[in-house]
């Protein structure tokens, strides 16, 4: 069962909508187990290379070389994950997309 509501921005809704019916699947699953375990699931990001994303987790899927960047958002209780960004680590791409999307 969710615990989270999960919030797509609007271009990891877009990256989401671009990817093909298989990734689609996979990508599904894991942002099940985000909505279910967010919280305690995915690797904390750091500021690495220029890149600040402090306070934000990614879970790999390693199979199709995807990579989904979310973040806990804090109001009075954590209920909501903000999806940030769905894509490859292809140059780091998928972290400088998210990292702009949070400026």
């Amino acid at each position: 069962m969710a615990r989270f509501k999960l919030e797509f921005f609007e271009d990891a809704k877009a990256e989401y909508e671009t990817l093909d019916g298989s990734e689609k699947k996979y990508v599904m699953k894991a942002l099940e187990k985000i909505s279910e375990r967010g919280d305690e699931i995915g690797d904390p990001l750091e500021n690495k290379r220029g890149i600040n994303l402090v306070g934000c987790r990614k879970v790999k899927l390693r199979k199709l070389g995807i990579r989904i960047v979310y973040r806990l958002n804090n109001n009075d209780r954590i209920e909501i994950i903000d999806i940030i960004a769905i894509g490859k680590r292809d140059e780091e791409e998928v972290y400088k997309n998210a990292n702009k999307r949070l400026k």
